[in-house]
């Protein structure tokens, strides 16, 4: 099955194409694509139009930017960032890919099924880690990294590094819609994966993974090198944000930092010993230490605003990329908030100035059980949000306009990706 419709709020040119493996719909100005498993059949100008349109991707990756993948309509995501220049060996692959919170198909329960048991509405975009590997291996060759057929590189290294194209896991909670046994378990056993301490235990306990590590909290005044625990490559962190008086965490989020420099530093290699089965090898730390890095921030229940401290007193400084929190108000009762919801976004989108806000976790999901009865959803719209945020605000006395200068809440810069779809991160 193919979408083509075009979205409502692009201004830019759309065009559709269709390969053996991913349908993709770029948008030139906005750099996004979506993809779906679909046949190789196409006329002559539908076969122009592909190579017009794959050229127009090839020169998006071309940039160098980070990839965010929308795995599902839910909350599983694949992130690629670009390697530094000094990281990407000649054939070698460009991207490193994270998997965050796989779970494709089959059903979630937590405690038990009579009491919670859920089951995608929407057929996920990919269906398996594999239909994961090829659609990373299929943007390595766009984008002009790997080369494969009679050129492939024959040595050890090589055949390790395309036994998966998954380089970490990242899961944010150990629910069952976060922390998808069935799904993880097709995950290659070599990759790391980095966890919140009780999915640590649970994945653990699996004996299957070789190497699963927790998560540690990115504190005030933190430095993000310091976060960068082996297997990763040095440029790179995967970390948390906590609140305070959550005692589960489940407000809490993953905090993926990186700096991707496209040039080799002229100062002598600080050289850190690297476990990464991924062919990074010795890295240059002296060339990163006292650089500011960007991030992302996944937080797929929401974190009060109020947490977000560790960004803004970062040091070296982080940038936010990417702040992934969902619109819909999700609640058990009036005891038990889960879902913080469209009106915490706006509050948290003000602090971090995110270059991309994007909705996660939004699915009305299938199922029932005990739980069910007593959820209660409220499903902003963005607009929504943004009309009530500004009435609360003029109800406190404060102006909505900075200095008469524009409206505070004018760059919210909020961009919705559906399932299947996928943005270069400029």
């Amino acid at each position: 099955m193919c979408h083509d419709a075009v979205s409502p709020a692009s201004t830019s040119a759309t065009r559709t194409f269709t390969t053996r493996y991913v349908h993709l719909k770029t948008q030139t100005r906005h750099a996004s694509v979506k993809y779906h498993r679909t046949g190789p059949t196409m006329d002559a100008p539908s076969a122009q139009l592909h190579l017009e349109i794959r050229d127009a991707v090839v020169k998006a990756l071309a940039t160098r930017r980070p990839i965010l993948h929308h795995l599902n309509a839910d909350t599983s995501w694949l992130l690629q960032v670009p390697r530094p220049a000094n990281a990407v060996k000649h054939g070698s692959r460009i991207y490193f890919n994270i998997l965050i919170d796989p779970w494709f198909v089959g059903g979630q329960s937590d405690v038990a099924k009579w009491f919670s048991q859920q089951f995608h509405a929407i057929e996920s975009a990919v269906q398996s880690v594999a239909e994961v590997d090829e659609l990373a291996r299929q943007v390595e060759i766009l984008a002009g990294g790997i080369r494969l057929g009679k050129a492939r590189r024959s040595n050890v290294a090589a055949s390790a590094d395309l036994e998966t194209f998954v380089d970490a896991v990242a899961v944010s909670h150990e629910f069952t819609d976060h922390c998808h046994k069935d799904t993880l378990l097709e995950v290659h056993r070599d990759v790391p994966v980095f966890a919140t301490e009780q999915a640590a235990n649970l994945i653990s306990g699996w004996n299957h993974f070789r190497t699963v590590i927790t998560t540690p909290t990115f504190k005030d005044d933190a430095d993000w090198h310091d976060y960068s625990l082996p297997p990763l490559p040095s440029w790179l962190s995967i970390s948390r944000l906590t609140a305070s008086k959550d005692a589960l965490f489940y407000h809490s989020a993953l905090l993926i930092t990186f700096a991707t420099h496209p040039f080799l530093s002229n100062a002598t290699p600080k050289k850190r010993s690297s476990l990464s089965i991924y062919g990074d090898g010795a890295e240059d730390l002296s060339s990163t230490n006292s650089e500011a890095a960007e991030c992302v921030i996944y937080t797929p229940h929401g974190i009060p605003h109020t947490a977000l401290t560790p960004i803004a007193t970062a040091d070296p400084p982080l940038h936010t990329l990417a702040f992934l929190h969902g619109l819909h108000d999700v609640a058990i009762g009036s005891a038990q908030q889960l879902n913080l919801g469209a009106k915490n976004g706006l509050l948290a989108q003000r602090i971090l100035k995110a270059k991309y806000w994007v909705a996660t976790h939004d699915e009305v999901k299938k199922g029932g059980g005990f739980i069910s009865w007593w959820l209660r959803r409220k499903a902003w719209t963005l607009e929504e949000a943004l009309n009530e945020a500004r009435a609360e605000l003029s109800k406190d006395g404060e102006d909505t306009h900075m200095n008469g200068h524009g409206d505070v809440f004018e760059d919210v810069r909020f961009q919705d990706m559906s399932n299947g779809e996928s943005r270069i991160l400029e």
